[in-house]
């Protein structure tokens, strides 16, 4: 090897990411894994990280587990194996969102916590439930306000969309429909799409379904909450349009119409 190391930038950046370094640190490390020993002078030579800089790196290194120094002058440093380093990251990792669970755990019985709960509860002006609406856009945000408002159903949920919505969410909407069912909730359901694959769904989640010739998504809760899609687009998922409204006579009038279209 020359009197400096060439690297491409390229993995210096990766490297960086990956490892959590700065480009310093990177260089230097990359400097220590090719010679596997080194002087702080040595290192400095072949990464091209400036001298003056290269024995704080390297003791920045030594802290977080990347080297560790050889006894004796000059000092010397031996670089650590890689999946070792990884596997102490990976331990770390899981220590600190350990650590971070129990304390956002803990937040819950402290009087800030509860200072939090009354000022939604109550609020300086309370909020009137018939104003209340929100505009939801992404695949994610929707389908998560949708499985809360289906978790506080009370009486009865109906649910009109396609086939293959259902199908593709298999899973979830069989649990979902156990929980309800279990509950004793009523479950309205009217699909759009191939009636073959609708009579399949219907024998899966073992619940009656209408099908229909409308194409509309929408969800209605207890007769007082609906959401309901904008379109019924295939284009990306953060594209998707939701629109949530929590107005009793906007859902009721909604409910009325889909008992008399699917009889």
């Amino acid at each position: 090897m020359g009197d400096k190391m060439i690297v491409k930038q390229e993995l210096i950046n990766k490297i960086k990411d990956y490892f959590d370094l700065n480009i310093y640190e990177t260089k230097v490390w990359l400097a220590l894994l090719a010679k596997g020993v080194a002087s702080a002078g040595e290192i400095a030579e072949i990464s091209g990280v400036p001298r003056s800089r290269t024995y704080d790196v390297l003791e920045g290194l030594e802290k977080r587990g990347f080297a560790i120094v050889k006894l004796g002058k000059p000092a010397k440093y031996l670089v650590v194996k890689p999946h070792m380093i990884i596997e102490k990251m990976k331990n770390n990792t899981v220590r600190d969102a350990e650590e971070r669970v129990q304390i956002l755990s803990k937040v819950k019985e402290t009087k800030e916590y509860q200072n939090l709960e009354d000022l939604y509860r109550e609020g300086i002006t309370p909020i009137k439930t018939e104003d209340v609406s929100a505009s939801l856009k992404g695949k994610s945000n929707i389908s998560n306000h949708l499985r809360e408002i289906l978790q506080n159903a009370k009486k009865e949920v109906i649910i009109c969309t396609n086939a293959a919505d259902i199908s593709n969410k298999i899973k979830l909407f069989e649990q979902t429909f156990e929980r309800l069912k279990s509950s004793g909730i009523k479950i309205k359901i009217a699909l759009t799409g191939d009636e073959e694959l609708i009579t399949q769904l219907s024998k899966k989640l073992n619940i009656k379904i209408k099908p229909i010739g409308i194409e509309a998504k929408f969800f209605i809760i207890d007769r007082k909450e609906i959401l309901f899609y904008t379109s019924n687009s295939t284009k990306a998922a953060e594209d998707d349009i939701a629109i949530w409204l929590n107005s009793e006579f906007f859902a009721e009038a909604f409910a009325s119409l889909f008992d008399r279209a699917v009889g």
